[in-house]
């Protein structure tokens, strides 16, 4: 139908809600591409380790941008963030970038760029992050928000990485307070617990919610 909106499913939450494999296996469900926002942040988090720029310094961060610019590479199976045409990928899903990312994604002007990157991706997907269906693509006609107890998610971010429990708890906790601006449901939100589901199980309650023979 011309009228109709392009195909946009947001899925929102915080760190280890089940966001990243819920959106993959969505996007590989209905052939379209996943968009991983929160790699995004994690390419910017990267390079401002790699080149010793104070995360906390707005200015200095976006003028590291303007060098050496980032982008996202989306496909249903994954994602890749390039820079200068190298791939940042294998440097994502560390401690050191965990303990940065959420500063970096504080600034304005930081968000508003990275905001700016996943609107050039052309429709239809699957995007999960923190605040894509408040903030980034609120017209979009599909949104979920996953939630889960932080004990949970700190034992589910415990079997991606050889990290303590407790600590990574403690890291979650500090992230949720300072990501609680950005990270909430939108109004139009489907919100949905899985701490006592199986990924299957949130995939499937998903899908419940889009119309049969979504086409994209």
């Amino acid at each position: 139908m011309e009228n109709e909106p392009p195909l946009i499913i947001t899925i929102d939450g915080p760190g280890a809600s089940g966001k990243s494999s819920v959106a993959r296996r969505i996007a590989q469900a209905l052939e379209v591409p996943y968009v991983s926002s929160g790699l995004l942040y994690r390419g910017v988090a990267y390079q401002v380790l790699r080149y010793g720029v104070n995360p906390d310094d707005e200015a200095a961060i976006l003028g590291l941008l303007e060098a050496h610019p980032v982008r996202l590479v989306p496909n249903t199976h994954g994602n890749r963030v390039l820079a200068n045409g190298e791939d940042l990928t294998p440097h994502l899903h560390t401690a050191e970038v965990d303990a940065v990312v959420s500063a970096v994604a504080r600034h304005p002007r930081v968000r508003a760029y990275v905001n700016a990157r996943l609107r050039e991706v052309p429709p239809p997907f699957v995007v999960e992050g923190r605040d894509m269906g408040t903030a980034v693509f609120p017209h979009a006609p599909y949104k979920f928000y996953l939630t889960a107890s932080p004990a949970v998610r700190a034992r589910r971010r415990a079997r991606e990485r050889a990290d303590d429990v407790a600590a990574i708890e403690k890291m979650l906790r500090l992230r949720d307070e300072r990501d609680a601006k950005q990270s909430k449901p939108a109004e139009d939100a489907q919100v949905i617990d899985t701490s006592e589901l199986t990924l299957d199980q949130v995939v499937g309650a998903i899908m419940r919610y889009l119309p049969a023979g979504l086409d994209a």
